[in-house]
């Protein structure tokens, strides 16, 4: 465990923090000395990765809120509790997401509207409501989580490579117009590849395997060889919010064990 504070005085929103990557990330910046508003479309998961973070960090370092990414009205009230509860906003961590089945001659049209939905209007939305609190806490740092699937395509999987990959220009773009207002605000994206969480819990029962064997047949992928563990990733988001990044924007980070250098 970390002993360092390098996100000292940060304040920071994290979305689908009720589990897996989300809930890593949320518990390593406060670790770090952030405050962190936890938000999930599961608001007592949310609630329970505030408790779980305050009890090891000390009552007060975060909070938790029912929080639905996709809809612009539900920002507004995740942003005034972030001023309400957290003191304000300078770091923004965008890492709700799903992926939904099928190719294109399978995946239905309503999946690929909900995949894009919840991986890229979220971050429209968010960015748009977040913006106004976060120049007043400048410098700050808004993170969107993408995935190695949205440089490298399969056939598998049209809607989340799209998503994925306008999550990635979306964030040049942000990164881009933050700059040019001089707003101090930074915007990257950070791109795992398969990471060890919940859902690929799922991804074992859909494909009738056992979890382990699902593992050991994922990282066969991997030029590393192995799957990447959640803090694999938290790690990234804290470089993203500390000052040690300051440098940095409209950049990638790929999380990916070297498949995309293959």
């Amino acid at each position: 465990m970390s002993t360092g504070k390098r996100c000292e005085g940060k304040l920071a929103l994290v979305t689908g923090a009720a589990q897996g990557l989300g809930a890593a990330h949320a518990t390593l910046l406060a670790r770090e000395g952030a405050r962190v508003l936890c938000t999930d479309i599961n608001g007592q998961g949310a609630e329970d990765t505030a408790a779980r973070i305050n009890s090891e960090c000390g009552v007060g370092h975060a909070h938790g809120i029912a929080h639905d990414v996709t809809d612009p009205d539900q920002w507004e009230m995740a942003v005034d509790a972030a001023r309400e509860e957290i003191g304000g906003l300078n770091v923004l961590v965008n890492n709700a997401g799903i992926g939904v089945p099928g190719n294109i001659e399978d995946c239905s049209f309503e999946d690929w509207q909900r995949c894009f939905s919840i991986n890229v209007d979220s971050i429209f939305h968010g960015c748009q409501k977040a913006l106004p609190l976060m120049r007043e806490h400048a410098p700050g740092s808004i993170i969107n989580i993408s995935s190695i699937a949205g440089l490298i395509a399969s056939d598998t999987m049209p809607a989340y490579n799209a998503s994925k990959a306008a999550v990635w220009m979306l964030s040049k773009s942000i990164a881009l117009h933050c700059a040019k207002k001089n707003m101090q605000i930074r915007c990257n994206s950070i791109h795992p590849t398969f990471v060890d969480t919940p859902i690929l819990d799922g991804t074992a029962k859909a494909a009738r395997l056992e979890k382990d064997v699902l593992l050991e047949k994922l990282a066969r992928q991997i030029p590393l060889k192995f799957v990447g563990e959640p803090n694999d990733i938290a790690n990234a988001v804290v470089y993203l919010a500390s000052d040690e990044s300051r440098f940095m924007t409209g950049a990638e980070i790929k999380l990916d064990g070297g498949i995309s250098a293959m």
